[in-house]
């Protein structure tokens, strides 16, 4: 925290004139390790306004919480002399039933949203830990194996309420799903990690329930891992492509190249549909070389966010999986690691996730062979592939010497945004390392 700052008298009874619900910051509510001068906690937007433009006048810096399920995950705050709780704000507060859709305030859990929507027989089609609050998964972009079918949350916003640094209120989109102007903003404070400004309602499109399920899965024996790799992939990629209209294509591959590889497809839609559907893409898995199976739940870590101490996300066209699954084995042979690697990777996502007990020069060199032998760039890159290479959890040496994103295209663009919504640089400081003025093009 700045101690300058937050230590001006005034500073207080500026904030708790904002927001009565304010509080001393405490061990328990850091944020990588950095303790906040002082917690608020907002009960309208009209509230956050009142705090941002109480924080702007003196110059404070600002972190956004939702549930916290995200809030570890990147690069930590350089300092956070406000943090801004955002759990009281939890209400479902608008649901169109007939027109499938639902505004809900930031604060609100996926779960609790999940509950009111079930009773209408429709959902919100996101794959997310059912504690994790709509404000923190819109700012993370978190995404499921569902994103195949339904998007990410950026692709299911139709409006978005936001409070920019200087707490002028801003809204976006509408409440129907034909009204899309503005929709650019939600797109911007998709995945923004809370840099450019603080959510404070969404309004989403809703679907259907189905009325019936099943996950159809192959495993691929881990006796040839190149073998194993290659099958995967062709198995991803005829699931992906097929017309049996997959929801999601996940793969598992638990413990690297010493455990069999599991590609799972889920389908959803009326029984007897399904059924039939199944049936063909067990025939399509199996084709592929694949042990097949159908179940009607869903298989072990099917969609589960990794909780390892250190996650590496690839993201990568559907096509660049085989080469992605390669460079994983690969790196983890030279590193002499085994990460556990899961994700939609339909989707063009993987999380690589290593053991605590890995060290940190292992750490580095895993992630540093991954990007020679994936970003485009690098000596030995992949051509002709956009793949990203992002360490999102990892002890603060691992983040050091690897740095969170490697190269970052369009890094100007994003300083461009980032003086445009917040010229102070006062949201969320350090989170993004290119953010800053005069910052590099690639992290480091």
């Amino acid at each position: 925290m700045d101690t300058e700052r937050t230590s001006v008298p005034a500073v207080r009874p500026a904030l708790a004139a904002a927001c009565p619900a304010l509080a001393s910051g405490s061990a328990a509510d850091a944020v990588a390790g950095v303790v906040p001068s002082y917690v608020a906690a907002p009960s309208s937007t009209d509230e956050v306004s009142a705090l941002l433009r109480a924080a702007a006048s003196f110059g404070l810096s600002v972190v956004p919480r939702g549930a916290g399920t995200g809030l570890g995950w990147g690069m930590p705050p350089r300092t956070c002399d406000l943090l801004m709780d955002m759990g009281v704000m939890n209400q479902v507060l608008e649901h169109a039933a007939g027109d499938l859709v639902a505004r809900v305030q930031a604060g609100a859990t996926i779960g609790q949203v999940a509950a009111v929507l079930a009773a209408a027989g429709q959902q919100l089609a996101l794959d997310a830990p059912a504690e994790a609050t709509v404000g923190g998964v819109v700012a993370t972009g978190t995404a499921g194996p569902r994103r195949f079918r339904y998007g990410a949350p950026r692709d299911l916003l139709i409006g978005l309420t936001v409070v920019r640094a200087d707490g002028v209120i801003a809204h976006s989109g509408g409440k129907v799903v034909k009204n899309v102007a503005g929709y650019d903003i939600g797109k911007l404070f998709s995945g923004s990690q809370g840099t450019l400004g603080l959510i404070t309602e969404a309004t989403f499109r809703l679907h259907p329930r189905p009325g019936a399920v099943a996950w159809v899965t192959a495993e691929f024996g881990p006796d040839e891992p190149a073998d194993a790799c290659a099958a995967a992939a062709s198995a991803v990629a005829s699931a992906a492509g097929s017309k049996l209209v997959p929801s999601a294509v996940e793969l598992d591959w638990p413990g690297g190249s010493h455990r069999p590889l599991r590609v799972g497809a889920l389908l959803e839609g009326t029984p007897s549909g399904v059924a039939e559907r199944a049936r063909q893409m067990s025939s399509l898995l199996a084709a592929a070389g694949g042990s097949v199976g159908v179940l009607d739940s869903a298989p072990a870590r099917w969609g589960a966010l990794p909780e390892s101490a250190l996650v590496v996300r690839v993201s990568f066209w559907v096509s660049a999986l085989g080469s992605v699954l390669d460079a994983l084995a690969a790196a983890a042979a030279d590193a002499q690691v085994r990460p556990a690697v899961s994700g939609p990777a339909g989707a063009g996502a993987l999380y690589a996730c290593l053991d605590p007990g890995v060290s940190d020069e292992a750490a580095v060199r895993f992630v540093a062979v991954l990007r020679e032998r994936l970003l485009p760039g690098s000596p030995r890159g992949a051509q002709g592939l956009r793949v990203g290479v992002a360490v999102l959890a990892a002890s603060p040496q691992v983040l050091a010497a690897a740095g969170a994103y490697g190269p970052v295209p369009g890094a100007a663009l994003m300083r461009a945004v980032k003086d445009q919504f917040d010229p102070g640089h006062r949201m969320f400081p350090g989170r993004f390392a290119v953010l800053a003025r005069g910052g590099p093009a690639r992290e480091t």
